[in-house]
């Protein structure tokens, strides 16, 4: 009898073993799979072709960031997300940056795609700039950074002097085009890209045009500055390069209306009077002799070729054509030049612009 207790006694220690383990066993299952659920699956929901972004600005803290995730109403299940981040250490990794919220997307790759600073880059296009200013103010609206900030930058000559340049003629390191950015790239950085950019575009090629022509590659990007000013038209570019050229070989002031324009922080004007040649500024190319002193407008690459492949002619004045076709006539000599340019004024008279 006794020994049948004994017996009876294991047996009891054994199922109550068994048991446990089993209870464990299914509370450990039970707890991978919540973890699996609250890891690994679907998170983020982002309707048909649509794309989020999560912007995460310098100083912001895990609070912001949950904050906007919470806005941007991307997040099925949030006590999951904070979950997950707090277990991988994210709130004290906040890393700024511009980074896509994609369908489909678990707690763990977000939180991993934020800690490790994974951004998704951005297409900045930028053309038809004239000034520092609105260059600084079309990039800080796309960037992250400050637009002052920006023309800071764009007038520090101690920074300038870097990229072999100075204030008026830092626009001639941006070359036109389409560039894939990250949203949190600073000033500098901006424009160590472009000048990365820049020697890119002066190709072998193009540097052995700058001989023919005589001209720096700054000097090619001023000129180019004023044919873009003055036609949109690309065809014809090459003529009135051709003809600036002709002027400056003979030591005569280019008298180039856009330079007044710039001069008189006017672009607006449709007609220049003899008040606004009196105005006493170096990019006043009817009062000093040579180009400007840098670009008066990031000039464009059709712009700049246009200069680098001139039409060798004997053209020195230009006038716009009165057809109001956007071409001008060229003269040789001043008394043609005159009777284009009586042509032009009458049309002007014409139509009352003032």
């Amino acid at each position: 009898m006794g020994k049948n207790k004994k017996h009876s006694g294991k047996w009891n220690f054994k199922r109550v073993a068994i048991i446990a383990v089993c209870v464990l066993v299914v509370i450990g299952a039970v707890g991978g799979f919540v973890y699996y659920r609250t890891t690994f699956k679907s998170n983020i929901f982002v309707p048909g072709d649509s794309h989020k972004y999560l912007l995460i600005y310098k100083g912001d803290s895990f609070e912001d960031v949950v904050a906007k995730l919470q806005a941007s109403g991307t997040v099925k299940n949030m006590s999951s997300f904070v979950r997950t981040a707090k277990n991988n250490g994210y709130p004290k990794n906040v890393v700024p940056g511009r980074y896509e919220l994609e369908d489909g997307m678990s707690n763990y790759v977000l939180v991993h795609r934020l800690i490790n600073g994974r951004q998704t880059p951005l297409r900045i296009t930028f053309n038809n700039i004239r000034t520092k200013e609105v260059l600084a103010q079309r990039l800080s609206k796309q960037l992250m950074m400050d637009s002052v900030e920006m023309v800071n930058a764009l007038n520090n000559d101690t920074l300038l002097a870097k990229y072999g340049l100075t204030s008026p003629t830092t626009v001639a390191l941006f070359i036109p085009d389409t560039y894939e950015l990250y949203w949190d790239i600073t000033p500098e950085k901006l424009m160590d890209r472009m000048k990365q950019e820049y020697d890119k575009f002066w190709t072998e090629d193009r540097l052995l045009k700058l001989n023919e022509v005589g001209l720096s590659q700054l000097e090619v990007s001023t000129l180019a500055s004023i044919v873009d000013e003055e036609t949109n038209k690309k065809d014809e570019k090459p003529m009135i390069a051709g003809l600036y050229l002709n002027r400056l070989n003979k030591g005569m002031p280019l008298q180039a209306d856009p330079t007044v324009k710039f001069a008189v922080h006017d672009f607006s004007l449709r007609r220049i009077y003899n008040g606004h040649l009196d105005t006493d500024s170096p990019y006043n190319t009817y009062k000093h002799i040579g180009l400007p002193p840098g670009p008066i407008r990031i000039p464009s690459t059709e712009g700049i070729d246009a200069v680098l492949n001139y039409v060798d002619h004997d053209y020195i004045y230009m006038c716009a054509r009165e057809d109001r076709s956007g071409y001008h006539n060229f003269a040789a000599t001043y008394d043609e030049h005159i009777k284009n340019a009586s042509k032009y004024r009458n049309s002007l008279n014409r139509r009352g612009v003032q």
